[in-house]
């Protein structure tokens, strides 16, 4: 009897003293976590043709220097309708691509160096650390929002031909 009331006792001051008062937490200002955006800017066109036939031009801003690249489209929401980004190498290689701190979800297009569509990968999702890869050599990759490829019937084998603004 003593040894079940010493559990008893011994178990309501172990709860009581593990409690913790209600501490009110200050508020969140939302505004503070809204992201900085970064605005798109057009560089130049792309168009994309198949059997020697144009089906698709975009506007896009080109990414040509290291930390261009390596900022790709973070800080980003969205893209404009008909734009992508386009990453510019210089030689031709297998190419690797990461979405840590990108927030939207986007189709990277690989392309090699005498323009034909190498593969694509549709719909990665955003703020993933895994490398996505060329699976084979590209100078040049396109991204786009996910879902573009398929809504504009874009295929591996295309063309691309791009030039820059004056």
């Amino acid at each position: 009897m003593i040894t079940r009331l010493s559990f008893i006792l011994a178990f309501v001051l172990l709860a009581t003293g593990c409690s913790q008062p209600e501490v009110e937490q200050p508020a969140v200002d939302e505004s503070a976590n809204e992201a900085v955006s970064i605005p798109f800017r057009k560089d130049g066109s792309l168009t994309i043709s198949r059997d020697e036939e144009d089906y698709l031009t975009l506007d896009i801003e080109i990414a040509d220097t290291d930390s261009s690249r390596n900022r790709g489209l973070m800080q980003r929401d969205g893209l404009p309708e008909r734009t992508g980004m386009w990453f510019i190498f210089d030689q031709e290689s297998e190419q690797g691509f990461w979405m840590a701190n990108t927030r939207m979800a986007l189709d990277l297009i690989f392309v090699r160096s005498d323009g034909q569509i190498q593969s694509i990968t549709k719909y990665v999702q955003p703020m993933r650390t895994e490398t996505i890869p060329s699976n084979g050599p590209a100078q040049y990759v396109l991204e786009v929002e996910a879902g573009y490829s398929d809504t504009t019937g874009i295929l591996e084998g295309d063309m691309v031909a791009f030039e820059r603004s004056e």
